[in-house]
């Protein structure tokens, strides 16, 4: 039997608790729990390092008859903890499991939040790119750290290309000496050593940190509909990815929780707005002024965050994180060297839109040419249209021709799980 203790965040241990450190054969923790429990100088025990050696000593004193482990682990070793690693190698039979409280509702509670609403993310042994991906698109979000991966690795991905954000570093939680919660910019953590252990960062809107009344905890459900009619975003002059178009490109485009998407040539941004909707991050780059201010109001509308930049790709692009997905909507003379800066970055896709026929063949060019495998379509709709007398008849548009082009999987460069 392995009994896995969690700890760490305030709560004393229970006293079965420590009646099963008591009975144990070997303890295995890290450091700062091995010695909080104040063990026995001849009780056997694993300081955590590498897993699976870890592991494998574990299975070797499982052998022996009358063993019994005890598992020192922080918060709730369930939740982003050691329960999922030992599950895998031992069975969930074999495991009696003692959670404490998360570092995640300790965190929380230290600045008197919900989190039924957060979402959580873990960046301790992963790419950080997701986690910065949710802060960016989502008002509440709890970021486990890990080596590489603090707070200030994730404020300075944060501080110069994301703003309204403020994060809250929770330093040794439960520790009566030690414990320390901080709210602050993205630029001022980014400035700052941290020292171990930070137990949690908040990343929050403060405009939006509180949600609504809700029923299912995590992200916000997806919405029920997307390529949503152009009459749900402010246009000029009808100049927008019509929902027909929308509605391909978004299945070509996959965007979701944890990516971070491009929209070049923005326009209204209504592309942009459909892949924030359904959890992406998003950044949309649009040339006119005007143009920029008509994106963030369709974002506000909608009630999610786009990062408008004003600039002209592929000149703004050097200035951005590398996408995972591309749609471009605009481009001009300009278009196949836009097409090939982005699709030299694109981590998954891109979908261009198109309505000249002259310019198909450069950008399937520059497509290939940066190794994406390519396809397309033209696209042609009729709509149903009122005509007097109470009859309907069918109102062409435009065509348009939509491109794009996909990572070979055993090129692409993969994103962290969650």
């Amino acid at each position: 039997m392995i009994i896995v203790v969690g700890t760490g965040t305030g709560a004393p241990l229970s006293p079965d608790a420590r009646d099963a450190l008591g009975e144990a054969t070997l303890v295995v923790g890290a450091r700062r729990h091995l010695e909080a429990a104040g063990l026995p100088e001849q009780m056997e025990r694993i300081v955590l390092g590498p897993l699976a050696p870890a592991l494998d000593a574990v299975a070797g004193r499982l052998a022996v008859e009358g063993a019994r482990v005890v598992v020192l682990a922080s918060g709730d070793p369930g939740f982003f903890g050691i329960v999922r690693a030992l599950a895998e190698r031992f069975g969930t039979d074999a495991l009696d499991v003692r959670p404490s409280a998360p570092s995640v509702a300790v965190a929380f509670a230290r600045i008197g939040l919900p989190w039924d609403d957060a979402v959580v993310v873990s960046a301790h042994g992963r790419d950080l790119r997701t986690a910065v991906n949710v802060c960016r698109a989502h008002p509440k979000v709890a970021v486990l750290t890990g080596p590489g991966a603090g707070p200030a690795e994730l404020a300075a991905a944060l501080a110069y290309r994301t703003s309204g954000r403020t994060l809250v570093v929770a330093s040794a939680l439960g520790d009566p000496e030690r414990e320390h919660v901080e709210r602050m910019s993205a630029q001022e953590a980014a400035g700052r050593e941290w020292p171990d252990p930070v137990s949690v960062v908040l990343c929050l809107d403060e405009e939006r940190e509180l949600s609504p009344l809700r029923t299912v905890a995590g992200p916000a459900a997806g919405p029920a509909q997307w390529a949503l009619d152009e009459t749900e975003f402010e246009h000029r002059d009808s100049m927008i990815t019509k929902f027909e178009v929308r509605a391909l490109a978004l299945a070509r485009l996959g965007p979701r929780l944890g990516d971070l998407v491009w929209d070049i040539g923005a326009g209204s941004g209504s592309v942009a707005v459909e892949c924030a909707r359904l959890g992406a991050a998003v950044v949309a780059v649009e040339k006119t002024a005007d143009g920029v201010e008509r994106i963030r109001a369709n974002a506000e509308a909608h009630g999610v965050y786009v990062q408008a930049v004003h600039g002209a790709a592929p000149t703004v692009l050097s200035d951005l994180a590398d996408p995972d997905a591309v749609f471009i909507g605009g481009g001009g003379r300009e278009l196949a060297g836009i097409v090939t800066a982005c699709a030299r970055r694109a981590r998954r896709s891109v979908v261009v839109a198109l309505a000249a026929l002259d310019r198909v063949p450069e950008v399937r060019a520059a497509l290939a040419g940066a190794g994406l495998a390519t396809d397309g379509v033209l696209l042609q709709s009729s709509r149903l249209a009122p005509l007097p007398g109470d009859v309907t008849r069918l109102a062409a548009t435009n065509p348009v021709f939509l491109l794009w082009g996909t990572r070979p999987t055993d090129t692409a460069v993969e994103g962290a799980l969650l």
